[in-house]
């Protein structure tokens, strides 16, 4: 009884990516940051969006009233996100983890979840 319980606890924290931290993109000469908090919560400059994870998609939005989908990879340190908006896939690295979030930043609302970018 007690092995079942561990493994399905041990499952469950396998099948939740964990997606917070300090994140690094190369984008031709320039190296960009975005945070990625556990609060839902990701910064990149001064834009602040809300994600979730769905299936093996991540699912971002600026407050626009839309989720963009993006396809999503993640091995360790290592994230690849493709399709929706870009042209190409991206490749980030987890550089560090995550800061607070600054109490003057406020995290978009969520839209429908079938308000999504097509």
């Amino acid at each position: 009884m007690r092995w079942t319980i561990a493994l399905g606890v041990l499952l469950v924290a396998q099948a939740r990516p964990r997606l917070a931290g300090n994140w690094q993109a190369r984008a031709g000469d320039e190296i960009r940051h975005i945070m990625v908090r556990g609060d839902s919560s990701a910064q990149f400059g001064h834009d602040l969006a809300r994600w979730r994870i769905v299936g093996d998609s991540l699912w971002i939005t600026l407050g626009d009233g839309v989720w963009q989908v993006y396809g999503m990879t993640l091995n360790g340190d290592k994230l690849t996100i493709s399709g929706g908006d870009l042209e190409k896939p991206v490749t980030l690295r987890r550089v560090g983890p995550p800061t607070a979030r600054p109490d003057t930043l406020t995290i978009p609302e969520p839209p429908a979840p079938n308000q999504r970018a097509w």
